[in-house]
Parts: C-alpha cells; structure tokens; sequence
C-alpha cells in the first residue's frame, strides 16, 4: 500500500498548487513588488521608489480612519452576527418546547425559519445595499416613514448622511446579509449532534442556558472558529467594499466616515490613478487579514471534542 504512495499524493497536487500559485500567490508577489514603485497603472514604466509609498502610507489621515472603520468591522461584525446566528440555530433545533415523542426539538416552524434567515443570501449583495439605500432615505425612506407613522416625526434621522450614524447603518445591513448563512451553517452543525445528550442532560435538571454553554457550544467550536475566520474576511474585504460602495455618499462619505481600506485601495487605483499606492494599501489589508485569522485561530484553540 505505501509504493507509489508519494507519486500519487504529487501527481494530484500538483495541478492544484499550480494554479493556487498563478493566480493567487504570485498577485500577491506582483503587489509587493509595485508597491516600491511609482507605478501609475495606466503606464507600463515606472521607477523603484523604495519605501516612499509606505511613509506616505504612515503620514495618510485617510488611511488611517479606513484601517480604524475595517478593523471595528473585524472585531464587531463576526461577534453580533454569529452570536445571532448561533441563538437563531439553537431556537430552531433545540430550543423548542418539549413535545410527545420528543424531548428535544425545535421551536415550531423552523423549516420556514431556515427559509426566511437564508433568503438574503439568495440576493446579490449589490441589490441588497440598494434596498438598504432607499429605505435608509431620510424623505422618502422606508424607516423614517415609519417612524412618522406610529408617531415619531421628531425622530428623522439623516442615517447615511449623518458622519456619526452612517458606519453603523452599514454594518447593520452586513449583519442582516451574512447572519441566514451562519444559521443554516450552524444549524447543520447541530443536528449532528447527538440528541441523547440534550435528554440526558434535560433529565439531570439543566436549563436551555446550561445545554448550550456545555453541550452545544464545546462540540460546535470547530465550526463557529471557522465562521469567525470566515466573517471577518468578509468584514474586511468584497462585502463591506460593495455596501459602501453602493450605499453611501462619496463613497466612504460622509467626511471619510464609512471608508474601509479595501475601498480606499479601488479609489487609489482608478480614481487617483495611484496603482503603486494602491497596492501599498493592500499590502497593509494582507497583514491586517492575516494577522486577524491567525489571532482568531490562536486564541480559539482549545482541545477537539469527539462524539
């Protein structure tokens, strides 16, 4: 069984790893080596500039605001939308009321709420940040006429016009983007698990609270690290580049207020016409990315439960 062992493992490798290589590793390559250049992006010449792009990087307000707003959307977003979805799972699969011939089930209804949580993955997110922008219209917006309708017209927010209010209406509208896909994710996580220990543990006399923190979330800790990973890259890069991008002023207006640094790389590169300064700032979106998903790994590590 071992002959051939080796060869076999390469020849199936290889074609993978090559193509991993071309089209992912060397990108990567290429945009460290432009970022010591004054490349314009339209020109093929350009010169070596050294470590220039990365003191102006230093000196850049805008840079500086963009990497605060992406890093609030890494540490934020994956906390608020897989607590929400784990809650959700939980209440569909086994946080229902005991019924005959189950001990453990879920809340009535939950096939239509796995349904009803995962239809925003159904949609584009582009058109889910247009939905989002006209109803967050201060006029003629859905939120504010019903907030005139039960009575509160002093309450008219200016929502995505407001510096104060626009970051978090944004990262209102990822989380009810992103959260139906932890729910089902989770959800396929639970019904693997077991349901002897829920009734074992029901009959000991432990609460919903009690079965969770001991029983579902120990054995869904692979899964729920790997959907932290998994959210924060979005936070940090094509979701929250496409709601900004679509929904506010500017974009990553108003006053800078919304912009995150994979928006600040696409306005370097084709409004500015700055590729070399462009790719500076994705060097620094590589190490914050990186450095969140080994963080994440790091500090969730803890011994593999098996059942």
């Amino acid at each position: 069984m071992q002959h051939g062992k080796y060869r076999f493992i390469v020849g199936f490798l290889a074609a993978p790893l090559a193509l991993y290589a071309l089209f992912v590793i060397w990108p990567f390559v290429q945009s460290i080596f432009y970022s010591f250049t004054d490349w314009t992006g339209l020109s093929p010449d350009f010169t070596m500039v050294g470590f220039d792009n990365y003191a102006r990087l230093w000196d850049d307000e805008v840079f500086w605001k963009s990497l605060q707003h992406s890093l609030l959307f890494a540490l934020l977003l994956p906390v608020v939308t897989i607590g929400l979805a784990l809650f959700f799972a939980f209440m569909i699969n086994v946080g229902g009321r005991h019924r005959r011939g189950a001990a453990v089930s879920g809340v009535r209804g939950s096939s239509f709420y796995k349904i009803a949580y995962f239809f925003p993955q159904v949609l584009s997110i582009a058109i889910v940040a247009l939905l989002f922008q006209f109803a967050y219209n201060p006029e003629s917006g859905a939120i504010n006429s019903a907030l005139m309708a039960v009575g509160l017209d002093g309450v008219q927010p200016l929502w995505l016009g407001d510096p104060d209010l626009a970051l978090w209406c944004v990262m209102a509208v990822l989380v009810w983007s992103t959260v139906g896909f932890f729910v089902v994710l989770f959800s396929a996580g639970m019904a693997s698990i077991p349901r002897d220990f829920y009734e074992a543990a029901l009959l000991d006399g432990a609460s919903r609270i009690t079965t969770f923190f001991r029983i579902t979330l120990p054995l869904l800790w692979d899964t729920i690290q790997s959907g932290w990973v998994y959210m924060g890259i979005l936070a940090l890069g094509a979701e929250s580049f496409a709601v900004v991008q679509i929904m506010t002023t500017g974009p990553g207006g108003p006053d800078y207020s919304t912009t995150v640094m994979v928006l600040y790389v696409y306005q370097s590169a084709f409004r500015d016409g700055a590729a070399a300064y462009a790719t500076t700032i994705g060097v620094a979106l590589l190490v914050v990315t990186l450095a969140f998903a080994a963080a994440v790994m790091k500090l969730g590590r803890r011994e593999r439960l098996e059942y």
